[in-house]
């Protein structure tokens, strides 16, 4: 099944609104208030911590520990990411040392 011209236009058209209106929705439910409600300001504390640990427990969920190869890589590579991002608090520098080190290990080490 393919999808033509019109539903291409509808899809990009569709996906274009519900991105512009997620962003302009907190804009229009606290229009000029200077301070945030406090329930607000505690989701904007807890929920990227919160969502990083589902991440984490997410990518290292799967661990194979029958041998060394199918674990080592994983948690290495998951400790730099770790060791990078409190050391220098660079999410991208972070996520690419992780998976070079990661790839290495798999491809070159562990091969």
């Amino acid at each position: 099944m393919t999808i033509g011209f019109n539903e291409s236009v509808a899809i990009i058209a569709v996906t274009g609104a519900v991105t512009i209106a997620v962003r302009a929705l907190p804009f229009i439910l606290f229009g000029r208030h200077k301070e945030m409600p406090k329930s607000i300001d505690y989701l904007g504390k807890i929920l990227p911590p919160a969502i990083i640990a589902t991440l984490v427990v997410y990518c290292l969920k799967g661990i194979d520990f029958t041998s060394t190869g199918a674990f080592v890589p994983e948690l290495v590579s998951a400790a730099l990411v770790a060791i990078l991002h409190v050391w220098k608090r660079n999410i991208l520098l972070s996520m690419a040392g992780g998976t070079v080190l990661y790839m290495f290990l798999v491809q070159v080490v562990f091969a």
